[in-house]
């Protein structure tokens, strides 16, 4: 911009190469897919693992010790953003 702008301040006629200096062609290589990390898949079941044992024992305790609220309002996050969790590594593409 500021070289066609100079070219038009001082009046010079551009080179004879100007029409070669354009681009003419952009070759775009698809992104690859990093393979999957077996180690980050195993904390992804580590974590369900301790997320599936703190609903049970959070409904075992609500249950036992008659809370006045049901256990779904405290498993039912916990378990949403787990799977928001899980869903955004697999399709993480």
């Amino acid at each position: 911009m500021f070289a066609n702008f100079l070219q038009l301040i001082t009046r010079r006629m551009p080179a004879e190469t100007y029409d070669q200096e354009f681009v003419t062609e952009i070759r775009l290589n698809p992104p690859r897919r990093e393979p999957r990390s077996q180690t980050a898949e195993r904390w992804i079941v580590v974590g369900w693992i301790l997320i599936t044992l703190k609903c049970a024992a959070i409904w075992w305790l609500i249950e036992t010790y008659r809370v006045p609220i049901h256990p779904f309002w405290l498993v039912g996050p916990t378990a949403l953003f787990g799977l928001l969790a899980t869903a955004a590594y697999i399709w993480r593409d």
